[in-house]
């Protein structure tokens, strides 16, 4: 397993991060959009998740409450743009704080699934405020992924 994050050339308003996953494409992106399993790995390390909506489909609304281990909540909103199971999914994070477009691609490499993480924010400044933040939460998220996977992938096949 291994992850790189880095800013792009892009103006430097992206964050991209990719991780390299054992099982194959069909199940990180079933991890990814099956609404149980992502309450268990979205967030940094120590956060839980309440979803109140889930409507998986362009257009459609995720509306959730991550905890953090200080108990702080932080309601978010997001909107589903674009869904091409299982190697693409796209959604913007609309609320609170900032404005991003997260893309997640999911590539098959040899029978593993290589998956690339990209946050795009609105402006070159509002990256520069979230980049260092951002870069260690996604580590962590795709950490969680991770972990998450692993207890799938070999209880299925035991």
């Amino acid at each position: 397993m291994t992850l790189k994050s880095k800013l792009t050339e892009s103006g430097e308003q992206e964050v991209v991060a990719t991780r390299f996953f054992a099982q194959p494409r069909e199940a990180v992106f079933r991890a990814i959009v099956d609404p149980i399993s992502l309450a268990r790995w979205w967030g940094p390390k120590g956060f839980t998740n309440t979803f109140q909506e889930f409507d998986f489909l362009p257009g459609g609304r995720w509306r959730y409450v991550m905890r953090g281990p200080d108990g702080v909540e932080y309601p978010n909103l997001s909107e589903f743009v674009a869904i091409d199971p299982p190697g693409r999914l796209v959604l913007d994070h609309l609320e609170p704080f900032h404005w991003f477009r997260l893309t997640m691609l999911l590539a098959p490499e040899g029978t593993g699934t290589r998956l690339t993480w990209s946050q795009r924010f609105a402006s070159v400044e509002e990256c520069a405020k979230v980049r260092s933040f951002v870069i260690e939460a996604n580590e962590q998220n795709l950490d969680r992924l991770a972990a998450v996977l692993g207890e799938t992938f070999y209880s299925k096949t035991s």
